[in-house]
């Protein structure tokens, strides 16, 4: 396993810590290690949503989990005349590389619950009294006195002994998500965990479609968020590196050539943001939050699914030699094998009106990185963020990847400081690559801080590190069966794409 000896970073010193190591196949080890255990100071409790006020950082925001004094003041009082006895607790913002420490805001706490349920059943009570609610586990606060029980689950992939591939997969097409056990199972992964960042909600985009840089195979499906950082990974699990990719891809009609919004992604939607400026309300990344634009020129591939995106506008299709074969007045076509297609929508539809049957569109598409190898035919790269580690030092972009919003506290407290599942992947100063799970939201797992991951990326040895999608995505798999805890009430969940590690002779997805 990549890393020292010693413990993980995490918790009090004097916790016990316990790891078992399993080789799955040359150069490729599972560690699971367990620290800490049931911690009886940890209890639940109910965090009431603070209504906006005069004061509150956005006076027309619903109400937050967390907001400024005097709004939680005022609640608090409010709750008071309602004979509960609140708490107003300060919360912090942990020092980033782009974010300064300080008090983020005020949240307010009722009650001390030994169960659930007995917390659930208060805030049915506090909802009859016109009050909002959530039930929380002290455990997932950022408490550094806590003490456990945390799983970690640590794979390590050695690019000298490494005889088998490193992948990812979207599955069969990009439309369509699919669990990582199911992608493992066809493929015949030794192992496999959730990806990047995907479109989860219909109206926020193309459901499984990466939100962020997705390249396969050495094939662009999806563009880059911004410059927000990538893993990128090769088949023989060499030259693993955290990048910061950047992709332009142009189609001449007309005579005059256009630059491209997207490749694969419904046209006008774009999640995460950080497209150009012509995107409303930012051009800048902004993480769960989908940007709009209504005048977009984007790229169709076999791989997005059945049928490209439908709606206004028009569209082209084009052969293996970029000539056009079918004209559109309308979005959604059936694309054959070695056919793509351009969809216009505002403008660009307009422009696309005068396109006909016989027309060559040349598209000519870049994809740039740090990396030396980035051009290599099977380069693969997951998008991800915040970045976690340089050359072995905490440094965390939060603001630059779009884990602040605007006068929305809450987003940073729920996102970067509350503890979650998460999945983070790197490498380590031998040339690993490692891929880490932990898991969260019970009582059983608390998750990690965006802080506490970078720490234990670093201690477990990591040069450089990225996180990756979390909570309800993270899961790890391995010969086929989940041996993570994956939080979403209905088990693990399709994702938009998965990394595997495929035994030597198996062909990739």
């Amino acid at each position: 396993m990549a890393g020292s000896s010693g413990h993980l970073d995490l918790g009090p010193a004097d916790l016990a810590e316990t790891r078992t190591r399993q080789v799955l196949q040359p150069g490729v080890t599972l560690t699971r290690i367990t620290r800490g255990g049931p911690d009886q100071s940890l209890f639940w409790t109910l965090t009431v949503l603070i209504p906006s006020t005069s004061t509150s950082p956005d006076p027309d925001a619903p109400p937050q989990v967390i907001s400024d004094e005097a709004s939680a003041q005022a609640l608090a009082a409010h709750l008071r005349q309602q004979g509960y006895d609140p708490r107003v607790e300060s919360v912090r913002q942990p020092q980033t590389a782009d974010v300064a420490t300080g008090t983020l805001g005020y949240r307010v706490r009722v009650g001390h619950y030994d169960t659930q349920q007995a917390a659930q059943a208060a805030q049915t009570q506090l909802a009859g009294n016109g009050d909002q609610a959530d039930v929380r586990y002290t455990g997932w606060d950022p408490n550094p006195n806590a003490r456990g029980p945390w799983h970690i689950n640590v794979l390590t992939i050695d690019p000298q002994r490494f005889t088998g591939r490193l992948d990812a997969s979207y599955g069969a097409d990009i439309y369509h998500r699919q669990t990582p056990s199911a992608l493992a199972r066809a493929t015949g992964a030794t192992a496999a965990t959730n990806g990047g960042f995907f479109v989860l909600d219909p109206a926020a985009g193309a459901p499984g479609d990466p939100a962020g840089i997705g390249v396969y195979d050495g094939k662009v499906l999806s563009g880059p968020v911004g410059h927000r950082p990538a893993l990128e990974i090769h088949p023989d699990a060499r030259h693993t590196t955290i990048t910061r990719p950047t992709w332009k891809a142009t189609a001449r009609i007309n005579g005059a050539w256009r630059d491209l919004d997207g490749i694969d992604r419904v046209p006008g939607l774009i999640r995460n943001c950080g497209g150009d400026r012509t995107d409303s309300p930012t051009y800048l990344p902004l993480q769960d939050i989908t940007c709009t634009d209504n005048s977009e020129l984007v790229e169709f591939t076999p791989q997005y699914g059945d049928q490209t995106p439908t709606g206004p506008g028009r569209e082209v299709v084009l052969n293996a030699h970029h000539a056009v074969v079918e004209v559109l007045d309308h979005r959604g076509a059936a694309l054959g094998a070695g056919q793509t297609s351009l969809q216009g929508t505002g403008t660009f539809a307009t422009l696309l009106g005068h396109v006909h049957i016989g027309d060559v569109l040349p598209i000519r598409s870049r994809l740039d990185s740090r990396s030396s190898t980035s051009r290599e035919p099977r380069l693969t790269m997951i998008n991800g963020g915040p970045l976690l580690l340089r050359n072995g030092h905490e440094h965390i972009t939060q603001r630059q990847g779009g884990f602040v919003h605007p006068n929305q506290p809450s987003f940073a407290y729920g996102w970067v400081i509350e503890r979650n599942p998460r999945t983070l992947a790197g490498v380590d100063r031998q040339g690993r690559t490692v891929i880490v799970t932990a898991d969260g939201r019970s009582t059983h797992d608390l998750g990690l801080s965006i802080p506490e991951a970078a720490d234990i990326a670093r201690s477990l040895g990591l040069r450089d590190a990225i996180n990756l999608d979390g909570g309800g995505s993270t899961d790890m798999v391995i010969n086929g069966q989940v041996i993570s805890h994956p939080s979403d009430s209905t088990g693990e969940r399709p994702v938009g794409d998965s990394l595997l590690v495929l035994p030597h002779g198996v062909s990739s997805p």
